[in-house]
C-alpha cells in the first residue's frame, strides 16, 4: 500500500504538530493502521500549495471559501480530500475495517461535534492567543493578521489577563462539565461505552489542541479536572489510535 499524505501544519513544538482539525485524521489513520506520510505547510504557504495540488476550498457561513488544512492525499485511489470530516467518512468508507462510526453513529457524532462546538467557540479568541506563540514567525504574523481581520478586531484585545480571560477560562470549563456528563451515561471509558468511536477522536483532539498550545501548568489544569478524566481519556485515544 501506497502511504497517503497528509498536509498539516508545522509549530515551533517537537514533533511539529498541534492542529486539532489535522490531528483527526492521524488519529482516524492511526487507529486503522493506515501508513501515511506528512507534508508540512506554513500558513502563508497553504493557499498556493492546495492551488497546486488541486485541492478545493472549504466552505463556511455565509458564502465564505477558503484553502484550508487538513488535506489529505490517497494516491491508491487517486483521491483528493479536504475538511477533517470529509476525510474521516472517506477513510471509513474506502477502508472500512475497524469503522470509527459503528452501529450506524455517524449522524448523532455529527451532531456530538456540532454541540461540543458550539459550547467552546465563544472562548477561541483565548485559543487563537496560545496559537500564535506556537508557530514559527511567519506563521505567527499571517495567523495574527488573519484572525484579526475575521474577529474584527485588535488581536491584543482577543483575551486580556483579567475578567475576559477568565470568562475564556468559564467557558472551558462549563464545556468539560458537560462533557463529564455526556460521557457519564455509559460505563465504560469511551462515549458509547466500551465501543470507541469517531467522538471520541472529536474530544480527544481538543484535548490535544490544549495540550500543545497551552502554557503547562494551564494544560495540567484542564488535565485534572474530574479527578484527572481528561488527561486519561487524551492518553488512551492515543494508545487506541497507535499514537503513542
Amino acid at each position: 500500500m501506497i502511504p497517503l499524505i497528509l498536509y498539516d501544519i508545522p509549530s515551533k513544538h517537537e514533533g511539529n504538530h498541534w492542529s486539532p482539525n489535522t490531528v483527526k485524521p492521524r488519529f482516524v489513520m492511526g487507529y486503522k493502521g493506515l501508513p501515511f506520510e506528512v507534508e508540512w505547510v506554513e500558513y502563508p504557504d497553504i493557499a498556493p500549495r492546495m492551488q497546486e495540488i488541486g485541492a478545493r476550498k472549504n466552505k463556511f457561513a455565509e458564502g465564505v471559501e477558503m484553502y484550508t488544512l487538513p488535506v489529505l492525499s490517497d494516491p491508491n485511489a487517486n483521491a483528493l480530500i479536504t475538511d477533517s470530516w470529509e476525510i474521516a467518512e472517506y477513510l471509513d468508507k474506502t477502508y472500512p475495517e475497524k469503522s470509527i462510526f459503528p452501529n450506524q453513529s455517524k449522524g448523532l457524532i455529527c451532531v456530538f461535534d456540532t454541540a461540543i462546538f458550539d459550547i467552546l467557540q465563544p472562548s477561541i479568541p483565548f485559543h487563537f492567543v496560545r496559537t500564535s506563540q506556537i508557530l514559527s514567525e511567519r506563521s505567527a504574523e499571517y495567523f495574527i493578521t488573519t484572525k484579526a481581520a475575521l474577529l474584527r478586531r485588535k488581536f491584543s484585545e482577543f483575551s486580556p489577563e483579567g475578567p475576559k480571560r477568565d470568562e475564556h477560562w468559564a467557558i472551558i470549563k462549563r464545556a468539560m462539565d458537560t462533557l463529564k456528563e455526556w460521557y457519564g451515561k455509559e460505563e465504560g471509558k469511551w462515549l458509547m461505552g466500551d465501543i470507541f468511536s469517531y467522538a471520541d477522536i472529536i474530544t480527544a483532539q481538543r484535548l490535544f489542541w490544549f495540550k500543545r498550545i497551552l502554557h503547562d501548568d494551564e494544560w495540567e489544569k484542564i488535565a485534572s479536572w474530574h479527578d484527572g478524566r481528561w488527561g486519561k481519556l487524551l492518553a488512551d485515544v492515543e494508545k487506541e489510535c497507535n499514537r503513542v
